[in-house]
């Protein structure tokens, strides 16, 4: 009986499977940027009966030679190989090839303290513990931290890997006369909610003191431990990872020490939030406009903001809140945006090529009309990337008034590569971004620099809104 009932839930799992193949190649648009949904699946020439004792039976197929090329197409796919078993050579050479390529190709070792010679001496011979591509992927994950670099990354992760700074990070914490302070606080996620503030300072994370973890989480190959790589060990030990929910000790200002319990389950948190809509715009008291921006990735976000701007085309000025673009974007995106709120064509970004001449990327001016009134661009430590590239385009074409903090401070332009055995994609930072009087993007310092940790701010609940706000109406005056 047991044996027979193994057979038969062999048929129907096998069955399922095949069928699933099916709808999975149906879903596959390969090498094409357009995703696809199972609506876009064409069923005409497929039925599916269930027969008792039979289990599923694909019925009125035009061809069985469709069935044939469907499963082959699906075996030879990068999802379905990519699951296969690799040899240690294959792991190797990918290692090899992501070694060398960013050797030849990284935009920022002339300001790192990186050896990279000594990366693959540390790190390659760990290839004969790497038995799957999980193994693999914590392996790169640990070559990548070398360069203590926020803007190159995996394009995969695992439960056990590291969140990326900024977007998976909900406090900004840097070090102060040798103590980690609280310098910002993401709002409404799961720092914020458990009672954390500006100004305290980090004991321990998970149990472990903090110069403990952070000695842990350093790079292993540098020259000399600098500063930007301390802050950054610092950040990405209070990012913590996707599988364990983080503990913090901190100090308030009475020398009070609190323990601190994040993630949990009532909490808002980094790794499942969304926002709807993607921009958000309404009209303030004095006939100020007020756009949000919370996505330059998605193509549609270009007639959004449109349409927030045709609401708001009255307005004497406008607050462009940029605070909550910690993913970047792109400049299909970026750029119509920038094109809405100038009258001629002019450069907004200097481009530094490691094997070519710089230049000066242009914008141009888009749509029926321009924006002409005065204009705030709010920013702070989760402006990322290219909502960092609009802050600096519009203060170089002195289109805006750029209020708040230090942004997220990501190195360059991305550029990406595919390995060629585990087909691991590997973004990195190939180029670098500069303001259009040639200092680097992630060095920018707003004209209107708020300093969250001034108890005078203390009294607002959203301090740079507020000196953004009244900056604009002394401009509108």
């Amino acid at each position: 009986m047991l044996i027979l009932a193994t057979a038969k839930s062999m048929k129907l799992v096998l069955s399922t499977i095949f069928i699933l193949l099916l709808v999975t190649c149906g879903l596959r648009a390969s090498n094409s940027p357009k995703k696809r949904s199972i609506r876009d699946v064409d069923f005409k020439n497929f039925t599916f009966d269930w027969y008792p004792g039979k289990g599923w039976t694909v019925v009125n197929i035009t061809t069985a030679k469709l069935l044939a090329t469907a499963f082959i197409v699906c075996l030879n796919s990068p999802s379905i190989s990519a699951q296969q078993s690799l040899s240690h050579e294959q792991f190797a050479s990918d290692f090899d090839q992501m070694w060398s390529s960013l050797r030849d190709n990284y935009a920022y070792f002339d300001k790192k303290e990186t050896n990279w010679n000594r990366v693959r001496e540390l790190y390659r011979p760990k290839l004969d513990d790497v038995k799957s591509r999980s193994d693999f992927v914590t392996l790169l994950e640990r070559v990548l931290d070398e360069l203590y670099d926020n803007h190159t990354s995996l394009n995969t992760n695992l439960k056990t890997s590291p969140r990326i700074v900024p977007t998976g990070l909900d406090l900004w914490a840097e070090w102060r006369k040798g103590r980690a302070v609280i310098t910002q606080l993401r709002s409404g996620f799961s720092a914020e909610q458990v009672g954390l503030k500006v100004g305290m300072e980090i004991i321990s994370i998970n149990g472990l003191p903090l110069k403990e973890a952070i000695a842990r989480r350093l790079p292993k190959s540098l020259k000399a431990i600098n500063g930007d790589a301390r802050n950054w060990a610092l950040r990405a030990v209070l990012a913590g990872t996707h599988d364990r929910p983080r503990i913090i000790a901190a100090k308030d200002q009475n020398q009070t020490v609190a323990v601190y319990k994040l993630d949990l389950p009532t909490q808002p948190t980094v790794d499942d939030y969304s926002y709807i809509p993607k921009v958000e715009w309404k009209m303030l008291p004095r006939q100020i406009g007020y756009i949000k921006i919370n996505d330059l990735v998605s193509t549609e976000i270009v007639s959004q903001f449109d349409s927030a701007l045709a609401g708001l085309r009255a307005s004497r000025g406008l607050v462009l809140d940029l605070r909550d673009i910690p993913k970047g974007g792109n400049t299909d995106v970026a750029e119509p945006i920038m094109g809405r709120l100038i009258d001629r064509r002019m450069g907004y970004q200097q481009v530094v090529p490691l094997h070519e001449p710089k230049y000066v990327k242009e914008v141009s001016p888009g749509g029926d009309w321009t924006y002409k009134a005065p204009i705030v661009v709010l920013v702070n430590r989760w402006t990322g990337s290219m909502g960092e590239g609009i802050a600096i385009g519009l203060d170089g074409m002195k289109r805006a008034t750029i209020v708040g903090t230090q942004m997220a401070g990501l190195n360059g332009g991305i550029f990406n590569m595919e390995l060629r055995h585990t087909r691991i994609g590997i973004a990195y930072a190939g180029e670098k971004l500069n303001h259009i009087n040639g200092t680097p993007r992630e060095n920018f310092v707003p004209p209107v620099l708020v300093n969250l940790l001034d108890r005078r701010l203390s009294r607002f609940g959203d301090p740079i809104f507020e000196v953004g706000y009244e900056t604009l109406n002394k401009l509108t005056a």
